[in-house]
């Protein structure tokens, strides 16, 4: 095997055209092997594969800095530049992450996770470069549907400007993680079509100098062109078609599906992972949404290049028509949009991830808020129990949105409570509205939630008690009911339970009635301490005798972590903050 003898670029080098082919087949046989075993990011890594090798065949990383865009493509760059060992032995597998990693190579130069970074990145290490008069490459790699995100647009800018050595190179594979949306879009394909002859092109409008590659899996079209652009004196771009997926049948039929997967069945692709029929909030979501445009025409669901996230799959994308809008990888455009939408009169439901919400403070902010527009955003995987790489994390956004003014953020405990709140956030005209969406599972309480929820900050107290009060928001809720299920048992104490459903304010006449009969609040909220729901409430009882203890994560960047672990680590478990609570009174 050529694989097991490459220790660096520089043994790559060493081989043959005809060697490096045999080279590619054996890095897609390593990464299926280990997909399938382990999972992660399927079909970007499988077309890339000769891009990568070409890529280190002529450049002399890590002299010369080639920065991933997102970097879940940054797989066979990895088994390339010493870190084979996390594809081809199963117990080193965790040696490495899905992206790409400074700590883990000289040849990662940033660790990044999210779209549409790299040519801004790469902007400021030619700026360096050029500062420091040191001359080498700077490569910047981005797929066709990271394009559409604003800061790529910007990089590209500010690259033909500065004028100097800056190779971008576009991955065209005609999608996103589902299909590609975009005026765009009609260029790249118009220059597919002409082999890059098109009189119209996008590229060559901003200012770079334009080389194509039809067949981004064939080194005799990839080697010529990264050859004659090395070392340039000027901003180049070369726009390289690849197929998504290549190599590997079910992830070519279906790109969509098999942008990322868990662990499957090589020979079928059939998952490992039996899912079975269980609810689930995106499914649920996508359903309620469908049924209610058909009374609301007005109501239009909108995605950032995450249809998915709110249960939107291609058979119900279709049947939402023009109620549906997905703006591609473009968040701060679409929380703007949805203002838009909102300010004319439209019902807009925004879904996203918590961890690409963080892209668009401005917006919600400036475009949403100070303009107080009844736009509806649902937040999903915001908990320690959602993504958990270092460039995923859904910890932020309690401290990241319950500051900003006019934004009323709800936190539901149970699927009922969801819904109604689902349902008051679409109809009522009063205020822009975002629901964090339970993540750790469907809970059922069998029981209607007719909470008016126009009665901003209105906190429900499920157990009356005294001595403890304990505010467990959101997804903790149930850890609470647990909580006070143990302080009876343990130490004979009859706490109260709160249900807070509100992130954004403090139920100022609840907490005052708390000051007669309590001594100890606690809180529990599934994010970040600093800023959080939690320090709002001590805040407020801060010049009083009634004690206050906050449970939440330290402010960190946790990586890879198991949530049982993270949480202890915290002391987060029903067993730690019984305990304390012992102590504490």
């Amino acid at each position: 095997m050529f694989l097991e003898r490459v220790n660096s670029p520089e043994d790559v080098k060493k081989l043959s055209v005809e060697e490096l082919s045999v080279l590619s087949d054996e890095a897609r046989k390593a990464l299926l092997t280990k997909l399938s075993e382990h999972g992660g990011h399927i079909g970007p890594n499988l077309g890339l594969v000769e891009v990568t090798v070409a890529l280190h065949y002529v450049f002399n990383s890590p002299v010369d800095k080639i920065v991933y865009d997102v970097s879940h493509q940054s797989y066979i760059h990895k088994m390339l530049t010493g870190r084979k060992e996390a594809f081809l032995n199963s117990e080193r597998y965790d040696d490495v992450s899905g992206y790409s990693n400074p700590d883990e190579s000289a040849h990662d130069h940033f660790t990044i996770g999210h779209t549409s970074t790299s040519v801004s990145l790469a902007c400021g290490l030619a700026k360096a470069r050029d500062l420091k008069n040191e001359r080498y490459n700077v490569i910047a790699l981005i797929g066709d549907g990271s394009l559409s995100g604003g800061e790529a647009l910007e990089g590209l800018n500010n690259a033909v400007e500065q004028g100097t050595n800056m190779i971008v190179i576009v991955n065209d594979n005609e999608m996103s993680i589902a299909e590609n949306h975009g005026g765009m879009y009609g260029n790249l394909r118009k220059l597919r079509e002409t082999n890059g002859e098109a009189e119209c092109n996008l590229f060559k409008a901003i200012g770079f100098e334009y080389y194509y590659v039809g067949d981004g899996h064939n080194f005799n079209e990839l080697l010529p062109v990264l050859e004659k652009v090395k070392d340039t004196d000027r901003p180049v771009l070369i726009h390289i078609h690849t197929i998504k997926g290549k190599g590997f049948a079910p992830a070519e039929l279906n790109k969509e599906i098999w942008h990322w997967g868990m662990p499957f069945e090589l020979e079928t692709g059939k998952s490992k992972f039996d899912f079975g029929s269980e609810e689930d909030y995106a499914g649920l979501t996508a359903e309620y949404l469908l049924d209610k445009m058909k009374s609301t025409p007005e109501l239009v669901a909108i995605t950032s290049g995450t249809p998915t996230v709110f249960g939107f799959t291609k058979d119900r994308r279709q049947k939402a028509g023009k109620q549906f809008v997905d703006v591609g990888i473009a968040e701060e455009h679409a929380v703007a949009l949805a203002s838009g939408i909102a300010k004319n009169g439209g019902k807009p439901v925004y879904g996203v991830y918590a961890t690409f919400i963080q892209r668009t403070y401005d917006q919600l902010s400036q475009d949403l808020c100070v303009n107080n527009n009844p736009a509806l955003i649902l937040v999903f995987a915001a908990s320690v129990y959602g993504m958990n790489d270092v460039t995923h994390l859904g910890l932020y956004d309690i401290a990241m949105m319950s500051n900003i003014p006019n934004l009323v953020y709800l936190a539901p405990a149970t699927k009922e409570e969801y819904f109604a709140m689902l349902e008051w956030g679409i109809h009522q005209n009063e205020h822009p509205v975002a629901i964090r969406v339970p993540a750790m599972g469907v809970i059922s309480s069998g029981m209607a939630d007719n909470t008016d929820y126009s009665v901003i900050n209105k906190y429900q107290v499920t157990r009356k008690g005294s001595d403890v009060a304990v505010v467990a928001l959101g997804d903790f809720y149930q850890m609470g009911e647990t909580i006070c299920d143990s302080l009876s048992e343990k130490y004979g104490i009859n706490a109260t339970l709160i249900n807070p459903k509100f992130i954004t304010g403090l139920d100022t006449e609840l907490l005052e009635e708390l000051k007669v009969n309590h001594k100890l609040v606690v809180t529990l909220e599934d994010g970040i301490l600093e800023g959080g729901f939690g320090q709002k409430l001590a805040s407020y009882y801060g010049v009083d005798s009634i004690k206050v203890k906050n449970y939440g994560i330290k402010k960190s960047f946790p990586d890879r972590y198991n949530p049982e672990e993270l949480l202890k680590e915290n002391g987060i478990s029903v067993e730690q903050i019984v305990e304390e609570i012992g102590n504490l009174l």
